[in-house]
């Protein structure tokens, strides 16, 4: 990325910011995303670790792509909705989802927010303005949208903010999301992750526009680049976005620029496909270790405090699993719950007969 394509960038390699685009963040707003960000990393590593060890079934990381996930949330208010694929549960955290629970979800327990109805990393979290995850490609698009035009005509002060991969620009859902939110000016951020790869579909196989921002254009509403690495791009070129949005100036497409550094999930394996010499230049601009080398800099951080913030978020992530294992798993008749306020005789008698049907000899099996 040579420094006149356009792309946002704020942290310069002197680890001083480019005050055109600064979007001024505390020190303690620093700390606080630092945070997140490793936090975000650990438990992917210990989710990985839980899925190889046969503990739960599946993990989405988020491996090389934490400042463009948890740099976007941030810059949203707490009124506002986000629309989530599933790679994004350090989000969901940083805005208030209990770990807790999230590990609940990862179980599958009789605590799990969605009831063990959905895979592992395919929560919702209303409470924090958060949307439900599902597994088709794109479809969060759409209804990012539809919520804030629901949102505009009740002259609500809400905006969306939606993710979703590179991949999910040639859905369906992605083209007539923007264009439904070009036509009615509604105040939806579309963030798109272009980390490289579409599980095993590469960028240049996905599109033939040399950006993704551009398609922009053809829906008459703003495109943006932005460097995906770079934690404080990210949370100026949203909260710019969103003041657009508020102002009733429409969406924005924000292409952040990142790379995917490990699989695409615990079933994937990269290495089929592409090469590990490609994830050297992407290691080098790591947006964890960018950011601890500016905090350093400053002398808000050091070796002692890593240390510390490992050893908390370790505590906490044992616990909660501890706490998951000991969990059962939901009753078998809750899957005829939440369907109809009065389940039908059909319904009624497929439980009965579910209840008093042969069992498998463990829950796996």
């Amino acid at each position: 990325m040579p420094p006149d394509d356009g792309v946002v960038r704020v942290l310069r390699d002197d680890l001083t910011l480019d005050p055109e685009n600064d979007p001024g963040l505390s020190d303690a707003e620093v700390l606080h995303l630092y945070r997140h960000m490793v936090m975000t990393r650990l438990l992917d590593e210990r989710l990985v670790a839980l899925q190889r060890q046969g503990r739960i079934g599946f993990h989405v990381g988020s491996l090389g792509e934490e400042a463009a996930i948890l740099g976007a949330a941030f810059a949203m208010r707490k009124n506002d909705f986000i629309f989530p694929c599933y790679r994004e549960f350090g989000a969901a955290l940083m805005r208030g989802f209990e770990l807790g629970v999230f590990i609940h979800n990862m179980f599958g327990t009789a605590k799990d927010t969605v009831r063990g109805r959905q895979m592992p990393d395919h929560y919702t979290c209303r409470r924090v303005g958060w949307g439900s995850i599902s597994s088709p490609v794109g479809t969060q698009i759409t209804q990012a949208v539809g919520f804030a035009w629901g949102a505009k005509i009740r002259k609500q002060d809400v905006a969306t903010l939606v993710y979703f991969g590179d991949g999910a620009t040639s859905s369906s859902d992605f083209h007539s999301g923007m264009n439904f939110a070009g036509v009615f000016r509604v105040p939806t951020i579309f963030f798109c992750r272009n980390n490289g790869w579409a599980i095993s579909v590469p960028v240049t196989r996905q599109t033939a526009s040399r950006t993704f921002a551009e398609k922009a254009a053809a829906y008459g509403i703003l495109g943006v680049r932005v460097d995906g690495n770079d934690l404080f791009a990210v949370v100026s070129t949203v909260r710019k976005a969103l003041e657009r949005g508020i102002r009733g100036q429409g969406a924005t497409l924000i292409e952040a620029i990142t790379y995917r550094m490990g699989g695409h999930s615990t079933s994937d394996d990269p290495n089929r496909y592409r090469g590990s010499e490609v994830l050297e230049p992407w290691a080098s601009r790591d947006p964890i270790g960018r950011v601890r080398a500016y905090l350093e800099k400053r002398e808000l951080w050091d070796g002692a405090a890593e240390e510390r913030l490992i050893a908390e978020i370790d505590k906490e992530f044992r616990e909660a699993v501890a706490v998951a294992e000991r969990t059962p798993l939901p009753p078998l008749e809750s899957m005829f719950e939440d369907v109809y306020e009065r389940p039908p005789w059909h319904l009624l008698e497929q439980r009965a007969q579910l209840l008093n049907g042969p069992r498998a000899p463990s829950p796996h099996s």
